[in-house]
């Protein structure tokens, strides 16, 4: 139970959360965030805090190749370190078969990508998304302010949105930035 929001503008891509860890009918407003930094990389997920941390602390983000599209390399490189991860820290399980995790996004050279419970990448044509039980309220509310050109309004309205209308989204609200990567000298 969480909302995560994303934006890619003008090559750089921000992340919002809001607080809350749910489980059942409780509620706790955690300190450890939703979204973070690591190393290239910008995520903020839903699913579980554990596979947050091993995210954040476990994870060594492969090299990214220059020229190689990001697209290609989530889905090559950055999904199977991913995966090891999570199956090296007790978090991912197999079911018939299948390794299944949780589900977040990833920014990284100005795209924004959704990694679900499946590890699918999904890259969405416009420019926002959203992951969590506020998920459709924080997508309508960015959707709604489209024209708007301040990605943080978006994002706000977004999150605001979430907590009006979903139980299990609260603040306080955070939010990190990964900056547009500089163009070669």
């Amino acid at each position: 139970m969480t909302c995560i929001v994303g934006i890619a503008h003008e090559g750089k891509i921000i992340l919002g959360a809001d607080s809350a860890g749910v489980g059942g009918w409780d509620l706790r407003i955690r300190k450890d965030r939703k979204v973070f930094l690591n190393g290239g990389l910008i995520i903020g997920g839903t699913s579980s805090f554990r596979m947050l941390q091993l995210l954040q602390f476990n994870l060594s983000p492969p090299a990214i190749v220059e020229g190689q599209q990001p697209f290609e390399y989530a889905v090559k490189a950055l999904v199977p370190a991913i995966r090891e991860t999570l199956k090296s820290g007790g978090y991912a399980t197999t079911v018939n078969g299948r390794d299944e995790g949780g589900v977040f996004i990833v920014g990284f050279r100005g795209s924004l990508f959704t990694i679900h419970s499946d590890f699918q990448v999904a890259e969405c044509i416009d420019d926002i998304t959203a992951v969590g039980c506020g998920e459709s309220y924080a997508m309508g509310a960015m959707h709604a302010l489209r024209g708007v050109a301040d990605p943080m309004a978006r994002l706000q309205a977004g999150l605001d949105a979430a907590v009006t209308f979903s139980t299990g989204v609260a603040g306080p609200f955070h939010f990190v930035e990964l900056p547009a990567k500089p163009p070669a000298s």
